[in-house]
């Protein structure tokens, strides 16, 4: 019991994650037989994961390509798709997030790297602001379920599954959820009249476009064909990823000095610096919900309301979402997995599928205030007020809403490339 308390009262307060999750297992350990020492085993099995290095090396990669100028690459090759459509560059921007997501693996990352440059594109071809920094706020949401994703990653460690197999899994449902977000971002524009100031669409500019970005259009092809063609591991990848970010932004377009690289470096660690503690805590928490037996507690209260798959996937769903309203990814991916992945296996749910579920719930997170911190990188981009953007990602909440209950009426949309295998 006072483990619950003391996280409870933690969450509330709003302390740091970590502290969250080490805390009331500290405070049950003094209180136990069990010798202290045991934290110092924790803490290391925490980050003594050999797939975690793989997210310090994604986040460098897409912080390298962000200053070689390959974001800009990628925009100009989907203006060229897109030519004078209603709604045009909103559909670059969403094509753009897509593209950039397979890059970096984070949902604000991809914001600030596509919306820095195609926000004020958009207000300078008349749309209004609000919409333009809703749109890529909804478009960077792609970053975490498209491959490489960092929640995946950290997921796929928690519950023991191939983190591989979880990047399959999750293009499908990333190109659904793309294509639902485009059609969203037709019918607003087309409603409100917006419409591209771009060349319409002919295949030799197209193509000219397409050579000139070549380099930086081949970075998802390397390193995710890498990975599923079985030349590398995803960590592996990862490295690769690097080094082609190296390659590209040095030697071929330099435009990369020791000046970006000190700063790439540097964004890197500052993220992946607090991920080891937090990664440490979690482990040393887990142990103690299994412990307490709290999974268990928790699935025989959920048991009561019902006892069928799906009916337990929306019940949960409603659950993560409105969590993610106050918690952010990866701190939801790493306290509820373990006490979640047991009750849903249980009712024969596919441990790869309640992932990507997870992640698509994050997602909605991403979107609503007060936490929303793709709203709040779209603001520091826009210069504008939360509730502003707020009201105009409404309809792309509602969109990957109903892409989530997709999903969770037909698991085999996420299953689908795996059963091929």
């Amino acid at each position: 019991m006072t483990f619950v308390v003391v996280f409870a009262v933690c969450l509330f307060l709003g302390v740091p994650i970590f502290a969250v999750l080490g805390v009331p297992s500290l405070i049950e350990l003094l209180l136990s037989p069990i010798p202290l020492a045991s934290l110092a085993h924790s803490l290391y099995e925490g980050v003594d994961k050999f797939p975690l290095l793989a997210i310090p090396c994604f986040v460098l990669a897409g912080a390298v390509m962000a200053r070689a100028g390959i974001t800009e690459d990628i925009i100009a090759v989907m203006r060229r798709v897109v030519g004078r459509t209603h709604g045009g560059l909103a559909i670059v921007t969403i094509l753009s997030c897509m593209f950039f997501a397979a890059i970096s693996g984070s949902g604000p990352g991809t914001v600030a790297a596509v919306g820095t440059l195609l926000i004020p594109a958009m207000v300078q071809d008349g749309y209004r602001k609000d919409f333009a920094a809703a749109v890529t706020s909804s478009g960077g949401t792609l970053g975490i379920l498209l491959p490489p994703s960092n929640p995946m990653i950290v997921y796929g460690v928690l519950a023991s599954v191939s983190i591989g197999d979880l990047f399959l899994a999750g293009i499908v449902p990333g190109l659904l959820m793309g294509t639902l977000l485009i059609g969203v971002a037709y019918l607003l524009s087309l409603r409100a009249g917006f419409r591209g100031a771009g060349a319409a669409f002919e295949l030799r500019d197209f193509g000219k476009a397409l050579y000139a970005a070549k380099f930086s259009l081949a970075t998802p092809f390397i390193v995710l064909g890498g990975i599923y063609a079985g030349i590398f591991t995803p960590v592996e990848a990862s490295v690769v990823a690097v080094l082609y970010a190296l390659l590209v932004g040095v030697v071929i377009k330099r435009r990369v000095g020791l000046t970006a690289i000190w700063d790439s470096l540097s964004e890197a660690s500052a993220i992946c610096g607090g991920l080891v503690v937090i990664m440490g805590t979690a482990v040393f928490f887990g142990e103690f919900l299994a412990l307490n037996q709290i999974p268990q507690q928790i699935a025989a209260s959920l048991l009561t309301v019902t006892t069928d798959a799906v009916l337990m996937l929306f019940l949960l769903a409603a659950i993560l979402i409105v969590l993610g309203t106050f918690m952010e990814t990866l701190s939801t991916v790493i306290i509820l997995t373990p006490i979640l992945l047991p009750l849903v296996t249980r009712l024969g749910v596919d441990p790869i599928h309640f992932g990507i579920l997870l992640v698509v719930t994050s997602e909605i997170g991403f979107l609503t205030p007060p936490l929303g911190v793709n709203l709040f990188v779209a603001c520091s981009i826009s210069g504008l007020k939360l509730e502003q953007i707020s009201r105009q990602v409404l309809p792309f909440i509602l969109t990957i809403a109903a892409g989530l209950v997709v999903l969770i009426l037909w698991p085999q949309i996420s299953l689908s490339i795996l059963s091929l295998k």
